[in-house]
């Protein structure tokens, strides 16, 4: 998966993969005026920002989930196609105890076989030979390894922009409950 972003002036990208970036707000009057919003109308598109940013977490940290328990599946593959690339040719027999259902064991005995039956989702299971499913299982898990990857950066990018945003938050926050202090005095 590429990533993509656009750069600001500043050199921090304006988004990464469909996530607006927030903007560090150094002068709160200066930003209000800016985008034309008054104290409550920041804080509430601050506040609608950070939900956003909420939910995509909640998504991106689904996606990791599948993909951190989806690679352990695919090594497990990986080393079953090995172990019986390995021991064909030998004319020894393969004694394994595989899955049928959650709990549920049986124990089969593989014949010398130059094929393997794989579960590619969706109702579909196809035979590959030894060698086109090792290589098939290998594009898998450098694949899944690198959306991690990507996940991962993502996930990172979203919480700066979640820490970013609460600073605004508390800067605009904190200057109409200074502006509204300076009124009351006067």
């Amino acid at each position: 998966m590429a990533s993509s972003s656009t750069s600001s002036s500043s050199g921090v990208p304006a988004e990464r993969r469909g996530i607006p970036a927030a903007s560090f707000v150094e002068d709160v009057q200066t930003y209000l005026t800016q985008s034309g919003f008054d104290a409550n109308s920041a804080l509430a598109f601050l506040q609608e920002r950070l939900q956003q940013y909420r939910i995509v977490e909640m998504k991106l940290l689904a996606q990791q989930r599948d993909l951190q328990a989806k690679i352990p599946d695919i090594e497990k593959c990986l080393d079953i196609v090995s172990t019986i690339q390995a021991k064909k040719g030998t004319g020894e027999k393969l004694i394994a105890d595989f899955e049928v259902s959650e709990g549920i064991y049986s124990r089969a005995r593989i014949e010398d076989s130059g094929s393997v039956c794989l579960w590619l989702g969706a109702n579909v299971m196809l035979e590959y030979s030894c060698e086109e499913a090792n290589e098939l299982l290998k594009k898998n898990l450098e694949n899944a390894k690198a959306s991690l990857e990507v996940l991962i950066a993502d996930l990172q990018f979203l919480r700066d922009q979640v820490t970013v945003t609460q600073v605004t938050t508390a800067r605009v926050y904190n200057w109409d409950v200074h502006q509204r202090r300076i009124k009351q005095a006067s």
